[in-house]
């Protein structure tokens, strides 16, 4: 769904708009790659069946203190609303998202919600999936991408529009050390 939006919108702003997008298996995305988005997107993604229900805690004591807004999608909600609802953000969304995604967790499993997952997710303009990203980032595939690249590619995920991994010095380091503490 995320294509199809970036494309309708590349159209009626007219610009130009180019894809790149190839689908691999799982197990042609480096281990360093699957656990640096794991770290750095959901870290209790295999602890959970679609919903961290501690993260959406500690998301609405945020936001009831005034505090900064933060998300706690899951990888598995953010598969769901890459493949069937877009970027857009409303209560209907989220409604339709929370039914959708035990069936996904059922249906799938771990492992499919994974590699599903790293290969639509959008890592720049225009760029799709684990492989696109590792090619127009580093000229390498996904299945050769180490820890370092693997940790500045999953830090741009939350902005991947506006953030470059040369500049994910800071947030690469933290996800780092999350794959540490998680014994990666």
């Amino acid at each position: 769904m995320v294509h199809i939006q970036r494309r309708f919108q590349a159209w009626i702003h007219n610009k130009p708009y180019a894809e790149r997008y190839k689908f691999v298996p799982l197990t042609q995305i480096s281990a360093d790659f699957q656990h640096a988005v794991v770290a750095a997107e959901d870290a209790r993604f295999y602890q959970h069946h679609g919903f961290d229900w501690h993260e959406i805690q500690i998301a609405a004591e945020d936001d009831l203190d005034g505090g900064r807004s933060r998300g706690a999608s899951t990888i598995t909600q953010q598969l769901v609303k890459n493949l069937f609802f877009g970027t857009g953000r409303s209560v209907l969304r989220k409604g339709a998202e929370f039914t959708l995604v035990p069936v996904a967790e059922l249906v799938l499993g771990k492992q499919r919600i994974l590699e599903l997952y790293l290969n639509v997710v959008e890592w720049g303009p225009g760029v799709y999936g684990a492989e696109a990203a590792s090619r127009a980032y580093y000229g390498t595939s996904a299945r050769n991408i180490s820890r370092d690249p693997a940790t500045r590619l999953a830090a741009i995920l939350p902005a991947p529009l506006k953030r470059r991994p040369e500049r994910m010095n800071h947030y690469s380091g933290l996800i780092m050390e999350r794959m540490r503490q998680m014994g990666w």
